[in-house]
């Protein structure tokens, strides 16, 4: 398979914005019929338990109601879900493979080199969903209380603080990875690509991780682990009191998140009608309440606002993993 260089993000975000303005593909049933048969929506990880896989259930069985048709979940893991997003970025461009779009996705854009298609120019963006917030956990034993703290406590240990993740490339992984680029701190990174870092974390073996706050919030509760700051740029309504990493380390940021695509020439009639019920799902309280179960926040926006998302994404962790020399497993 050869490597396919990424578009201009101004090209691209010309195509986003103006997706709007497509003719639809004649031989794309109208949006006025759609969907007119079952529509899957495939998840790049496995079935049970991991945000992925909750967002698309909750997502499969609001649309299902709300168009009449099944929407059904299909779960494809494997190679950091780019075998999901080969599949659909191969199935026809009739609105009837649907791909649930993740951070990995564009982590890979730099990641892999040898992918059969390149993500922001294959995958027409439909509708982000969720935010998923991550929370730097200490395990007790570490001395530091603030995120200031640490860093002087991981530049007088350099290379003797071990950070935890789920694996190589993973959201945990590359969001320590950005906070050791930002702020010159030697951590050495162990992964758990087959199994929970929170074992190993609790125990003392690794002393930090970057996890998502709805799995480790019970253990800050708790007192077994220790919350330092919270990742994303404005303070979690989960954990009001702990501070942004941004507070101590200006311009930081690393979040999950989760939205929707389609192959790209799928219809933009079909498009909006989908953006325009998931948008419906995100506003609805009882949707809203089984995300906020999942830590999850929701945001709404257009196609063009989710295609800014991945590219602004794409362009920010590149730098990171060319930074940290990352290579898959």
């Amino acid at each position: 398979m050869t490597s396919v260089k990424l578009p201009h993000r101004r090209h691209f975000l010309h195509l986003a914005v103006g997706a709007a303005a497509l003719p639809a593909m004649p031989r794309i049933a109208s949006a006025l019929d759609y969907p007119t048969r079952p529509v899957r929506i495939v998840v790049g990880f496995p079935a049970g338990g991991s945000a992925s896989d909750i967002v698309a259930r909750l997502l499969s069985q609001w649309l299902t109601e709300r168009l009449g048709q099944q929407f059904i979940v299909e779960n494809k893991p494997g190679a950091a879900s780019n075998i999901a997003t080969e599949s659909v970025v191969k199935a026809s461009p009739d609105g009837y493979s649907l791909l649930l779009v993740t951070p990995p996705n564009t982590f890979n854009a730099t990641l892999y080199d040898n992918l059969s298609f390149n993500f922001i120019r294959d995958i027409s963006p439909i509708a982000g969903t969720i935010r998923v917030p991550y929370v730097m956990v200490v395990n007790q034993s570490v001395p530091a209380k603030t995120v200031p703290e640490f860093i002087a406590h991981a530049k007088a240990n350099p290379g003797k603080i071990n950070v935890a993740s789920g694996g190589i490339g993973s959201t945990p992984h590359v969001a320590g990875e950005l906070f050791k680029m930002m702020t010159g701190v030697n951590l050495v990174h162990v992964p758990y690509p087959r199994g929970s870092f929170y074992p190993d974390l609790l125990g003392g073996e690794v002393q930090v991780a970057f996890s998502p706050t709805i799995a480790s919030i019970e253990f800050i509760r708790t007192g077994k682990l220790r919350a330092l700051a919270v990742t994303t740029t404005m303070r979690s309504e989960t954990l009001p009191d702990v501070p942004t990493v941004g507070e101590s380390v200006p311009g930081y940021e690393a979040s999950g998140w989760l939205g929707v695509g389609a192959p790209r020439n799928t219809s933009s009639d079909i498009i909006e009608k989908l953006n325009k019920e998931i948008n419906a799902g995100i506003n609805d309280p009882r949707l809203g309440a089984k995300f906020a179960e999942i830590g999850g926040i929701p945001f709404a926006g257009s196609p063009g606002d989710f295609g800014k998302l991945i590219v602004d994404e794409t362009e920010k962790w590149a730098k990171v993993i060319k930074f940290a020399n990352i290579k898959p497993e």
